[in-house]
């Protein structure tokens, strides 16, 4: 039976490494092993972050949603409160954009939120 070698694939195998880390700094886009090892972390953190930059909207948005709702005199959780009690269904993320861009809209909401708690 004749030896394989593994000319072919390995080529292979490193082109697909060294094309996926265009782009990093020097070594790690231009040596197999360093960009191999570099891939693995960037493959991680992008895993990670994608989950992590939801929480992170998510919390400003609730920072928006609260500084808005100060204006109007409640807090926050009274504010969410009386929007689940009101029956309106707006998501946080259209709340912080009314309460940055459209006050009056938000003070609207806001005050129907107040008589619901009432």
């Amino acid at each position: 039976m004749p030896r394989v070698k593994t000319g072919v694939v390995r080529r292979r195998r490193h082109k697909k490494i060294l094309k996926l880390a265009k782009g990093f700094y020097s070594g790690r886009r231009k040596h197999y092993r360093k960009a191999k090892e570099q891939l693995e972390r960037s493959m991680y953190y992008s895993f990670r972050d994608r989950k992590q930059k939801k929480r992170d909207f998510r919390k400003l948005w609730i920072i928006r949603i609260n500084a808005a709702c100060r204006l109007n005199g409640m807090n926050y959780s009274t504010f969410i409160n009386g929007l689940s009690k009101a029956g309106i269904e707006l998501d946080r993320k259209i709340l912080a954009d009314m309460a940055m861009n459209d006050a009056a809209a938000f003070s609207a909401v806001a005050a129907s939120a107040k008589a619901a708690l009432k």
